[in-house]
């Protein structure tokens, strides 16, 4: 059976032990608390096992979090870096390209609809601009262009001449 190693072995000094518990007092974020733990527990002697277990994080994550450590000397290491975020959908549609379709009304372009529905909106949009674009992405970009949908009502553009006698007839069926 293998011998555990110890904080030493592992790198960790006492005056690790000390940064990091003044870390664990000012710590703001979740993960950089939970890391910082672990690695406390990890330089008073506890394994990685049982660091892992106890700040719920795994033991290849602990073991991760001590290598960064070890390399830097510095609490900040534990800080997750940026990241560039998920890529954006359909960048070649801009609010400008939008605006322009719904300013002409879907038959005049051989569609079997008076108005535009965003179903509809963003089929056409990715068949023009040859990138598809999701009804909930199209959504979301013309709330943030402050534009809302909302149903056609529906109306007559003239009253039938006859309309009372036509209504009275109706009802008296």
């Amino acid at each position: 059976m293998r011998k555990a190693l110890g904080p030493a072995q592992r790198g960790l000094t006492r005056y690790d032990r000390v940064r990091l518990q003044r870390a664990l007092q000012h710590a703001e974020d979740v993960r950089l608390y939970r890391r910082a733990q672990a690695l406390l527990l990890v330089a008073e002697g506890r394994t990685l096992a049982e660091a892992a277990h106890v700040t719920g994080l795994s033991r290849p994550a602990v073991y991760f979090w001590l290598k960064r450590y070890v390399r830097l000397r510095r609490v900040e290491a534990l800080r997750d870096e940026p990241r560039r975020g998920r890529p954006p959908v359909a960048s070649c549609i801009t609010p400008e390209d939008i605006l322009r379709e719904l300013s002409s009304p879907p038959s005049d372009l051989s569609y079997s609809s008076h108005t535009w529905t965003v179903a509809l909106l963003a089929t056409h949009l990715g068949r023009l601009y040859g990138c598809s674009i999701h009804p909930d992405t199209l959504r979301r970009r013309m709330r943030a262009m402050d534009l809302s949908w909302k149903r056609p009502r529906y109306v007559y553009s003239e009253k039938a001449p006859h309309l009372p006698q036509k209504k009275q007839r109706s009802s008296a069926d």
